[in-house]
């Protein structure tokens, strides 16, 4: 399958130390990724150096046969999608529903002065449909819950088709309804056929969604383990990650881990 991510031998230098660590990672266009670690591992660094937000301090990062520092980022970013919690507090709270994902056709946040087609309309429509948005669209961004929110944002994201799709923490602060409805869709969109590669950080096994199928595993911005999440996601690699024993459980796709006495 068609390459879309490469890190090559990937480092991150800030204050003396090291936040990526001679990183080697590959994505093809038919994975979903999850990157996992605690606190300070470096996921959400390995993600802005996926949405060019960032370059390595050495070490080559290919996007969409593009490489980073030799390609012109403003022409790179409109071909992948990105979600975070960052970007949601640039979003004008006073922004429609409708507009916040009619603008990535720009890759503006705030609607000013641009002229749609009746085609972005009728896409940014649909795409509300398809994550349960449709009945919101003319609400306001900051009335909306942080469920809703995240799921404009992820709208957003897909809103132009991306070639590459990058989630920050999707259900980062979300209630347990608001989590599962959310990882519900998230589930759904992987699994379609249509759906390009995607990258999730998170910091919960329990946030995993049904139909990601690869794990990336960090531990001080180096790579534990990575590969196929039935095969990569096991107890001994977590235990590994988070410096302590951790048990793993699954059930219908979902998993599930808690600490252990060790014993």
């Amino acid at each position: 399958m068609p390459q879309v991510l490469e890190f090559a031998d990937v480092v991150v230098r800030r204050n003396a130390r090291n936040i990526v660590d001679h990183v080697d990672w590959t994505v093809t266009d038919d994975q979903r990724w999850v990157v996992l670690g605690p606190n300070g591992a470096g996921k959400t660094t390995i993600l802005q150096l996926a949405a060019t937000l960032l370059h390595p301090t050495s070490g080559e990062v290919t996007i969409l046969d593009e490489r980073l520092g030799r390609t012109d980022v403003f022409e790179l970013r409109p071909r992948i999608g990105f979600a975070s919690s960052a970007m949601a507090r640039r979003v004008p709270p006073e922004e429609t529903v409708l507009d916040v994902v009619l603008t990535a056709a720009f890759s503006v946040l705030g609607r000013w002065n641009e002229e749609y087609e009746t085609i972005d309309e009728r896409r940014a429509r649909r795409v509300l449909g398809e994550w349960k948005l449709d009945h919101l669209a003319d609400r306001t961004f900051g009335t909306l819950s942080d469920g809703e929110q995240k799921r404009v944002q992820i709208a957003r994201a897909v809103m132009t088709d991306p070639e590459l799709l990058l989630l920050d923490e999707p259900t980062a602060s979300l209630d347990l309804g608001a989590r599962e409805e959310l990882l519900g869709l998230l589930g759904g969109y992987a699994q379609a056929p249509t759906t390009p590669a995607m990258v999730m950080v998170t910091h919960q096994v329990e946030e995993i969604p049904v139909g990601f199928t690869h794990v990336l595993l960090l531990r001080d911005g180096a790579v534990v383990a990575a590969g196929p999440v039935e095969e990569t996601l096991t107890a001994q690699n977590l235990s590994d990650t988070f410096g302590m024993p951790i048990a793993l459980s699954v059930e219908d796709g979902r998993y599930a881990a808690r600490a252990t006495s060790g014993a």
